[in-house]
């Protein structure tokens, strides 16, 4: 029997196993969902021990439909949900609550407090002194003698003198956090769940002090229970999401984590998304396995559609849009409402990545079937958006939840303006579809002109990404091909890619874009003035849901 890589892709909702062959193609796969709790109002929990099971379960399954065995696996690559947070005991190997969910809220007040702090002195003082090598040399092992933190060596193209630190005047702690991780201060990414854990759970601060609590997010906690605790590791890109991780000096951030006074003890290695972890206990897949790649959703997504260039874009229809940019060895910093993130390393040399999300895209045609119930299923809205020639001037703006990147607008509420008496049901679902290439395009416009950059095309995958409406429309709103891969399962993909080259399964990155199969290019149709008449009544539409929710 042929050899396969293993990626295993752990989800926000559920759990995926897809094995893979050298050309790319699926040979198997298993699927299983896991259960969401919502204990209060904008909070979101998952039990990580179900993560933990329903994902091996998923692993044996797709196995045992091709009769593989684990001498069959090449390696496993590991992609999941970014940001969730997992704090458990170092000798149990129990859970000490509940994982906390990146889509939960429950520490947006204490994110409100830090956004109107100025910088604390001992900030401002390290942040400017770039000089001080101490600050610079890779973090070691915790003075209790706990090897949880043990020190990682610092990828050749860490260099500190490229640290953007602000200048004195600016002393907003928003600023300097932003400066040193690249992300926005909010209640999104890790951070600030860690602490809610330390300060919430009976016995956790003390625990945590002594060297008894470990942290992850979830490539880590799973390359953990697959090794029987013998590894614990996390990768560049996943550390990038935690906003405690310095992406220029890439080390744990002292300041940071006095600030939130979080134990350094608690936090992994951080170590390449590409390179051979350990072997998984033998007991669970019959065998030992390399655990060899790892990397968060959207950046394995990135890779696995071979964006290996910098400049190179994919936008991810899903619940959500994301789009990423590979920007090469220097992070760039966003002027534009965009965050900096690390998209992966690979034998010590990182790549840096802009990313925009949209926090309604594919939601909004489950809001045209669910709540508006203007069709019975998604497909029905290409055949729908195509009976009509435009939307006869009406466009909707899907700010549900508030606007992502690049307005970043959580009071923004969804509109649908421009209503006139011959406007029917046809033009709804068309400027619904539409509004999602806007989106698109708005993010796309901010990265060009964070990173300097002309796009030259955009790859796509996500499930609404199959709607031939939508694609060619939104080649029409860039003027640029969209390219839909025949695969669109991109984010295991990537895993698999960054586990097959840590075992040479493939020989390089070029190896890999020859594997990269084109299902259709959509290229520009539309004329460019009409395109441009276009864009200015969504510019004027977005206006419109500006602060609708905030309190006068």
């Amino acid at each position: 029997m042929d050899t396969y890589i293993m990626a295993l892709d752990a989800g926000t909702t559920s759990n995926r196993c897809i094995l893979f062959d050298h050309e790319g193609n699926i040979c198997s796969m298993a699927q299983k969902e896991f259960t969401q709790y919502f204990p209060k109002p904008g909070w979101v929990e998952q039990d990580a021990d179900e993560i933990w099971s329903t994902l091996l379960g998923v692993a044996v399954e797709a196995m045992s439909k091709i009769g593989a065995t684990a001498q069959n696996i090449a390696a496993i690559g590991i992609t999941n949900q970014r940001e969730t947070v997992i704090v458990w005991d170092r000798v149990t190997g129990n859970p000490i609550c509940k994982a906390i969910v990146w889509q939960c809220r429950r520490t947006a007040g204490y994110c409100d407090e830090l956004a109107v702090m100025q910088t604390p002195a001992y900030m401002r003082a390290v942040s400017q002194d770039t000089g001080n090598a101490a600050s610079n040399r890779p973090y070691q092992p915790s003075e209790t003698g706990s090897t949880a933190g043990a020190g990682n060596d610092l990828p050749e193209n860490a260099d500190a003198s490229r640290i953007p630190w602000q200048t004195p005047s600016a002393t907003r702690l928003v600023d300097v956090i932003r400066d040193k991780t690249g992300l926005v201060l909010d209640a999104y990414f890790s951070a600030t769940k860690i602490r809610w854990i330390l300060e919430n759970v009976e016995g956790a601060r003390e625990k945590a002090a002594a060297g008894d609590l470990l942290f992850g997010t979830v490539e880590t906690w799973l390359i953990w229970k697959l090794t029987k605790g013998r590894v614990y590791v996390t990768d560049y890109s996943n550390a990038s999401r935690t906003m405690l991780f310095n992406i220029h000096t890439l080390q744990w951030d002292d300041d940071i984590l006095r600030l939130l006074d979080i134990p350094k003890c608690m936090l992994p290695r951080v170590v390449d998304s590409s390179g051979i972890y350990g072997m998984t206990d033998s007991s669970f897949l019959g065998g030992e396995i390399p655990i060899a790649g790892a990397a968060g959703d959207q950046q394995a997504a990135l890779f696995g559609q071979a964006c290996f260039g910098r400049g190179e874009v994919k936008n991810t229809y899903g619940t959500g849009g994301f789009l990423l940019m590979n920007t090469g060895d220097t992070p760039v910093k966003s002027v534009s409402g965009l965050v900096t993130t690390i998209a992966w390393s690979i034998q010590g040399r990182v790549t840096y990545a802009l990313e925009g999300s949209i926090f309604v895209s594919g939601a909004a045609i489950q809001w045209l079937r669910d709540e508006m119930r203007l069709i019975d299923s998604a497909p029905d809205t290409e055949w729908i958006a195509e009976r009509v020639p435009d939307s006869n001037g009406c466009y909707v703006v899907p700010a549900f939840t508030g606007l992502g990147a690049p307005y970043w607008d959580p009071y923004a509420r969804g509109c649908i303006v421009g209503l006139t008496r011959g406007v029917n049901k046809y033009h709804i679902v068309r400027a619904t579809l539409e509004s999602l290439a806007y989106q698109t395009n708005d993010v796309l416009r901010a990265m060009e002109k964070d990173a300097g950059i002309r796009l030259t095309g955009l790859k796509v995958d996500g499930g609404a990404s199959a709607n031939n409406f939508l694609m060619q429309y939104q080649a029409d709103v860039i003027g640029q091909t969209v390219c839909r891969p025949r695969c669109i399962e991109t984010t295991a993909m990537g895993a698999a890619y960054l586990a097959g080259l840590a075992v040479g399964y493939w020989g390089g990155t070029e190896e890999i874009r020859a594997n990269a199969k084109i299902e259709r290019v959509f290229a520009p149709q539309m004329p460019p003035e009409e395109i441009a008449r276009r864009l200015k009544g969504w510019d004027k539409a977005v206006r419109y849901s500006f602060g609708w929710a905030k309190e006068e």
